[in-house]
């Protein structure tokens, strides 16, 4: 099994800046991580993906060029700097492990193993 602790998230103004961490710990976890979020009365929406090594990663349109996921495998944490944040990003931000170790992921059933979220609320 793969488990996985996000923290970072809180109440911040519009335009400001947070950044999410995921604490990845597992048997054998070594593959492509991901940032799902979830609003009340929506369904859960893609954020951002990266691959294992940090190479490449994906991004959805609504956070492409405010977003930007990293890793430090060092350290078996993912993270996800949120800048210039929007009242419509409020959510709850989790971090997903896919069940493979290699590639990028934009869809939920590809990731076996998700963590207990974090509340992102952003005020205007």
């Amino acid at each position: 099994q793969v488990q996985l602790v996000e923290s970072g998230g809180g109440l911040v103004q519009a335009g400001g800046s947070l950044r999410l961490s995921c604490a990845a710990s597992g048997r054998t976890f070594s593959g492509g991580m991901g940032w799902f979020r979830q609003a009340p009365g929506k369904e859960r929406e893609f954020v951002a993906a990266i691959n294992r090594i940090g190479s490449s990663t994906l991004y959805s349109d609504s956070v492409n060029g405010r977003f930007t996921i990293s890793r430090d495998n060092a350290k078996n944490t993912v993270y996800l700097q949120m800048n210039n944040l929007k009242p419509e990003d409020t959510a709850r931000y989790y971090c997903a492990a896919l069940t493979t170790p290699w590639g990028l992921s934009r869809y939920s059933d590809e990731y076996g193993y998700w963590g207990q979220g974090t509340q992102v609320t952003v005020s205007s």
